[in-house]
């Protein structure tokens, strides 16, 4: 089967099936007359995609000791925000086609910041609940960001999308680098150290302001598009199209890929700074090797879509960054705290590689823009669901077992499944 043109599908966009109005029109042409503004937004709401999940993870024993939590209630801290990045990625293409993509980043991000400061309220029912809102939040962020750009800057979609990418992984390393110092910093207070963040997500949203008022008159002009082609029912809604997705086997391997690469990620985001702690290394240097792990994820997530982009099959970078995720799991098992820099850059290379194939595969799987669309809201709502059960397995089988051996053996059992499904999803084929 021959490839498709995947030029005009750099991003999956959720406005696919719309189009502007004259007024809609107008009010992108004036937005885009403020690129720098454009810009700024776009940087400084990526810098909140991962910051809030991150900055957790280095202070998930404190919190757990405050609480009285155990393994597996602290495991939820971090599951439950993942589990909203599923459901919320149900309804962000709706909100975006309703009230325009500008608005509701603008709420998401206000969101974000009222989430971050309910989770440090003084209650475990906060907790949890403020993991809510934050979840609901940057699954809007992570669905409409792509779209946004690649209405925005069509012609530079790809150097767009490294600069969000690296924005949103620069502030999840800031993040748990700092959050062990800050919480120093408060007198030991890890209430004030992830409140903080609130502040970033304010700071965000006043950039956001100013394109809605530019944009407002979008709002309510957008009208749905024709079918692109004849009997996929793409121009409509939840028609014929949204049904192929969902009974399509190739979407399904895209998806639990997404899913699996997904969890594997979460455990880590969960538990890394823990596993090395309990192993007697401070947590201040847990924090900073966890950070170091963010960081280099850049590499991963930069080099292997432009490789998967020259490969008519993705076969062996699903074989290689399965196995650098793999063997980085191991590291973790045998030597975890004499090998732990080796292992958080392995592991890195592997996690940043496999999200950013995971990504591309959606497109380069994908027939047309409306095809990507959906499947990636498939991808992210299923993957996402299917993740969160990561973190709180792992918690739960720590408990039991009073180590991290046996966890850790589960992950690797997870690559193993994500190496089969990925097999069959990177074929050159498309849904």
């Amino acid at each position: 089967m021959s490839r498709p043109d995947t030029d005009h599908l750099l991003l999956p966009d959720a406005e696919a099936d719309v189009r502007p109005s004259p007024q809609g029109a107008a009010a992108r042409r004036a937005l885009l007359a403020h690129p720098v503004v454009l810009l700024v937004g776009i940087v400084l709401a990526s810098l909140n995609m991962r910051a809030a999940l991150a900055s957790v993870s280095p202070l998930v024993s404190d919190i757990s000791q405050s609480f009285g939590l155990s393994s597996t209630a602290s495991s939820l801290v971090t599951s439950v925000p993942v589990l909203f990045l599923g459901l919320g990625a149900l309804v962000a293409p709706w909100l975006a086609r309703r009230f325009g993509s500008e608005p509701v980043l603008l709420f998401a991000l206000l969101l974000l910041a009222v989430g971050i400061l309910v989770r440090v309220a003084p209650s475990p029912v906060a907790l949890y609940g403020g993991g809510v809102l934050v979840g609901t939040a940057i699954a809007l962020l992570n669905v409409l960001m792509p779209g946004l750009i690649k209405r925005d800057f069509p012609d530079k979609a790809a150097s767009m999308t490294s600069v969000y990418t690296g924005a949103m992984i620069a502030g999840a390393t800031l993040v748990a680098a700092s959050s062990v110092p800050l919480e120093k910093a408060f007198g030991g207070s890890w209430e004030a150290s992830l409140a903080v963040w609130s502040l970033l997500a304010v700071l965000a949203a006043v950039t956001w302001l100013p394109q809605v008022l530019i944009a407002r008159g979008r709002t309510g002009h957008e009208v749905r598009m024709a079918s692109a082609r004849p009997g996929t029912g793409t121009g409509t809604g939840s028609g014929s199209a949204a049904k192929s997705v969902w009974r399509s086997a190739l979407a399904w391997q895209v998806t639990l890929f997404m899913g699996l690469q997904s969890l594997w990620s979460y455990v880590l985001i969960a538990w890394m700074p823990t596993i090395f702690t309990d192993h007697g290394m401070s947590r201040s240097t847990a924090g900073v090797i966890f950070a170091f792990n963010n960081l280099i994820q850049v590499a991963g997530a930069f080099a292997v879509p432009l490789l998967a982009g020259r490969m008519r099959s993705q076969r062996p970078l699903i074989v290689l960054v399965t196995s650098l995720v793999a063997a980085g799991y191991a590291g973790l098992m045998i030597a975890p705290v004499s090998g732990a820099w080796l292992w958080a850059g392995v592991l890195g290379i592997g996690q940043g590689g496999a999200v950013g194939l995971a990504l591309t595969m959606i497109v380069l799987r994908s027939g047309d823009a409306q095809t990507a669309a959906r499947l990636s809201g498939m991808a992210q709502t299923v993957g996402y669901l299917l993740a969160a059960v990561g973190p709180l397995a792992a918690g739960a089988v720590h408990q039991a077992t009073g180590g991290w051996t046996i966890p850790i053996a589960l992950v690797l059992g997870v690559c193993a499944a994500a190496l089969a499904v990925g097999l069959f999803a990177a074929r050159d084929r498309t849904v």
